[in-house]
């Protein structure tokens, strides 16, 4: 049994490609388009979950998770989206264009 992400979620669409490219179907239990919903079944059903390790980042550090699996094919995008301030944040300019810090 594995809980997935919905359907029109990036994360799914890879997975569904990986595992048509490899002529594996697995047995479907859940689909989940909330990530703290799938982050829940994955720490209280026992089910194999597909999330962002990000999203249970928390839970596999106090060994409450533990991951089977990991795929380099499988990546989720994360964006940040600021305002212009008027008083400027050095670091966290650096940060967003990806300048090293001095």
């Amino acid at each position: 049994d594995i809980a997935l992400p919905g359907p029109r979620h990036a994360l799914r669409a890879q997975f569904d490609t990986l595992c048509a490219s490899a002529g594996v179907s697995p047995k479907l239990r859940a689909e989940v388009d909330d990530m703290a919903m799938l982050r829940l079944i994955a720490r209280d059903s026992g089910w194999l979950t597909v999330l962002p390790e990000v999203v249970v980042q928390d839970e596999l550090q106090a060994g409450i998770l533990v991951a089977v699996g990991h795929s380099t094919a499988l990546q989720e995008r994360f964006y940040a989206i600021t305002t212009p301030h008027r008083h400027r944040i050095e670091l966290l300019e650096q940060l967003l264009v990806g300048t090293p810090q001095t």
